[in-house]
This record gives C-alpha cells, sequence and structure tokens, in this order.
C-alpha cells in the first residue's frame, strides 16, 4: 500500500509540474492566436513524440519525457516571409505573447494557492494576541496588540511574510550583561525550573504543570518582563518559583535554593527593527530579539514566541489568504535573488530538478504523516512556489528568457525598427548557453547534496 501511494504522489507531482508547463506555454499559445501569429506545434514534455494530431495549421504533439514543452511560432527564432510571422506581428502583440507564458505561471500559482488555502482550518492575522512565558519578544519591545508591518525591513501582510521576515534577521552577538537578556533568562530559566519539578524532582505530573505553566509561570514571567532592573527581575523570578509550590500545594525539598541566573560572556540573538501599527499609530521598534536556540552544537535557529490573532474562515477572508499567499510567494523569489547578489545566499543554496524533486518528495512524506490528503497539499503548495518561481525568473532581463526578448522589444518600439537579428541571435545565443551551463552545475551540486546528505531545506 506505502508503494502504491507513494507511485500515485509522484504521479501528482508529475501532473502538476506539467500543469504548470501547460499553462506557460499555453499563455504564448492563445495570444499568439488571438493576435493573428501562425502557431506551427504545440508540444507538450521533450524529446520523441508519444502521438500528435494537426488541427488546422497547428500540429498538437505529447512527447515522452514530461521535463518542459514549447509553442513554436513560424518566424520565432528563423526569418520568414510569412505575413503571419511572429516578427512580422506588430511589436505590442509580441509583447503580449512574449510576457503572457509568466503571466500565466502567476494565474497558476494564485490557483494552487486558492487550492491551498481553501484546506486551511483556520487563519490568522499578523496582530500579537499574547506572549509565550519565555518569550524574547515581549522584554525587547513588542507588545500585545501589535499588528506587525514589517521585519528587518521586510513588509508582512500575513504570517508567511512573517515567518521569512524573521528567518532572514541577522544572528548577531548582544550585550550578555544587559536588562533585556538577564529578563529572558530569568523567564526561561523559570520555565526550566517547572520542569525539573516533574522530571526530577518529581513533585508534578503533566496535569499540574499544565496548569501552572499557563497560570503561574505566564503571570510571573509577565512581571519579569516589566521589570526596571535586575534586581527586580530576580525579585519576580523568586516569586514566580514559590508560586509553584504554593499553587501546587507541595513541600520545598529540604536543600531547596533559588537558582542563580548564570551571566555568559557571548549571547546571540536573532534581531532586527519590527514596525507595528499600535493604537492606530505607525511605531517602529528597535532591535527587537526573537527567541533563538541551538538545535545543535554548530546550528543557531529563531522561532516565533508570541501567539496571532485568528481570523473567521470566509469567502472575502480565503480570496484574501490566497492574494496575499501569493503576494508572499513573489516576494520571496525576489528577495532570494537580492540575498544571492548580496551574498548571503550561496550558489550552493540554489537547486534545480534534481533538488526539486528531493524537496516535493520530503514534503509529501510529512504530509503522510497525517495523511495522504495532507501530502498532496504540500506538494500542491511546492508547486505554487515553483510556478510563482518561473513566472518572476521568465520576466526577468536576461537573455534567452521571455524577460530578455522583452526587453529587445522594448528597444524596438523606441527606436522604431527592429534590432538585427543577428545581434539578438548572438545575444540569446550566449544567455542560453549561459542558462544550460547554470542548470547542469546546479544539478552536479544537487546530486552531490543528495549523496552526502547536504539537503537542508524548508517547506
Amino acid at each position: 500500500m506505502q508503494v502504491l501511494i507513494t507511485i500515485a504522489l509522484i504521479i501528482i507531482g508529475v501532473l502538476l509540474f506539467e500543469f504548470i508547463i501547460f499553462a506557460h506555454e499555453f499563455g504564448h499559445f492563445i495570444t499568439a492566436k488571438k493576435s493573428g501569429v501562425q502557431v506551427n506545434e504545440f508540444a507538450l514534455g521533450m524529446g520523441p513524440k508519444l502521438f500528435s494530431f494537426k488541427k488546422g495549421e497547428t500540429r498538437y504533439s505529447l512527447r515522452l519525457f514530461p521535463i518542459g514543452g514549447y509553442c513554436a511560432m513560424e518566424g520565432e527564432d528563423a526569418e520568414s516571409d510569412n505575413p503571419r510571422a511572429f516578427t512580422n506581428a506588430k511589436v505590442w502583440k509580441r509583447m503580449i505573447i512574449i510576457i503572457a507564458g509568466a503571466v500565466m505561471n502567476i494565474l497558476v500559482g494564485f490557483l494552487l494557492m486558492f487550492v491551498v488555502t481553501l484546506n486551511q482550518s483556520s487563519f490568522v492575522d499578523p496582530t500579537v494576541t499574547d506572549f509565550v512565558p519565555y518569550s524574547y519578544t515581549a522584554n525587547s519591545g513588542l507588545q500585545k496588540g501589535d499588528k506587525i508591518l514589517s521585519v528587518g525591513g521586510y513588509s508582512v501582510a500575513n504570517w508567511r511574510d512573517l515567518q521569512l521576515g524573521v528567518q532572514l534577521l541577522p544572528c548577531e552577538e548582544v550585550d550578555p550583561q544587559s536588562l533585556t537578556v538577564y529578563k529572558q533568562d530569568c523567564c526561561y530559566d523559570a520555565m526550566n525550573y517547572l520542569k525539573n519539578m516533574r522530571d526530577t524532582l518529581k513533585l508534578i505530573d503533566d496535569n499540574v504543570i499544565s496548569v501552572l505553566y499557563n497560570r503561574e509561570l505566564a503571570a510571573g514571567a509577565e512581571k519579569i518582563n516589566a521589570a526596571q532592573s535586575k534586581e527586580e527581575a530576580y525579585a519576580l523570578f523568586q516569586q514566580t518559583i514559590d508560586s509553584f509550590y504554593t499553587d501546587a500545594q507541595v513541600q520545598k525539598p529540604a536543600d531547596f535554593q533559588y537558582p542563580t541566573i548564570e551571566v555568559r560572556e557571548k549571547r546571540l540573538r536573532y534581531q532586527g527593527d519590527v514596525t507595528v501599527l499600535r493604537s492606530g499609530t505607525k511605531t517602529e521598534i528597535k532591535n527587537v530579539q526573537f527567541f533563538t536556540y541551538k538545535p545543535s552544537e554548530d546550528k543557531t535557529a529563531v522561532g516565533i514566541d508570541f501567539y496571532l490573532q485568528s481570523k473567521d474562515k470566509n469567502f472575502f477572508t480565503v480570496m484574501e489568504e490566497t492574494f496575499t499567499g501569493t503576494v508572499s510567494l513573489a516576494k520571496s523569489v525576489w528577495k532570494s535573488f537580492e540575498l544571492l547578489v548580496t551574498g548571503r545566499f550561496h550558489f550552493s543554496d540554489m537547486s534545480g530538478p534534481v533538488g526539486i524533486t528531493k524537496v516535493v518528495s520530503d514534503a509529501a512524506a510529512v504530509g503522510l504523516e497525517t495523511g495522504f490528503g495532507d501530502a498532496v497539499l504540500n506538494i500542491v503548495m511546492i508547486m505554487a512556489l515553483i510556478t510563482v518561481n518561473l513566472g518572476i525568473v521568465n520576466m526577468m532581463p536576461f537573455p534567452a528568457l521571455d524577460g530578455g526578448r522583452f526587453v529587445f522589444l522594448v528597444v524596438e518600439a523606441i527606436i522604431r525598427r527592429p534590432l538585427p537579428r543577428k545581434v539578438e541571435y548572438i545575444v540569446n545565443g550566449i544567455g542560453l548557453v549561459l542558462l544550460i551551463m547554470m542548470i547542469i552545475a546546479i544539478t552536479f551540486n544537487d546530486v552531490f547534496k543528495l549523496f552526502t546528505g547536504g539537503f537542508d531545506m524548508q517547506y
């Protein structure tokens, strides 16, 4: 049964990928037809033909390898005297034809995001409703009721933006002697003491710890976060521990001592400026510290340590979440390019077909832990990111891409005559060679990471 499920998920992934390619090429196809340009062949897949048929002037083909497709227009890549050749169409029509593929990819991304959004059980708004007891953000400026507008300069419209904005924050050394860090340690150590009462001292059970966590620890942490000095914070820390024993109605051990707050020489924090809407006024909070932890000795990670406001699920919120979710995907693609250019991302972080297949496989595996439907939705979400990525990349002004060809048309529209075809062929040829070389290099990098266990991707 597991094999059949895996095969089904692979088929779904392939079909969704081909749907993305189909949508892109269909954008070129339908706008070419409407513009009077002759389309010689519309093919789905690459390689040898499985079957084909001709209707009117166009041959429709299904090819063996489900890794692409194309819309072959008359005169697109060669000279033609045909009055209905692509090169003989008005420049504005050619602009529409060239850009239509990328536009269709964005529309498909919207459609796939709609499917994912429709299946979500609930929605949240990036407005803080409460903090976890060990919250770092609570004692570095964030308050209940704040609607987060940006994190570290990254605009926030939904929880996806918030997650990415926090992940992109720099991890920096902060003053280990600061009051903020001391209060964070007080809250965190109070939580650890509560767990110790259950795990080591065996004074309470899971039911009691749950009550103390949500009542005494939460109340104590809120007071600690408001402390104006280390002495006050430590006194409140002691009071919080006392409240554990009082509320649980258990005696302190005979050798009881309050824990000391360790002051370390080096402290790392993910931090950045956060802009919020507070009581109707836009406010910038400087150097907000987010919960920072070490999942392993050589890695540092960041988490969101507050709760967000829930939203009702209805037609309007579904459409809003679908729109903002699609925009979030587009923003994340642009941000990735920015980080690549500035050096925060490296070539080794990029992925090609092999890496994408690995991510889709991992996403499906995670989804299968809760059900086949969740696995499908995870694949759909990855495909939404891929199609939006494809649309944006294709619009980039790089030779051989649709965006590069669009630039030639813009120049033609400005100077009112086409550039020499030879120049266009040479530039696009060089661009195509560079793209192929990059794809080969990325694929080799993916294969290397696959065999060495170097994949470390979030989805």
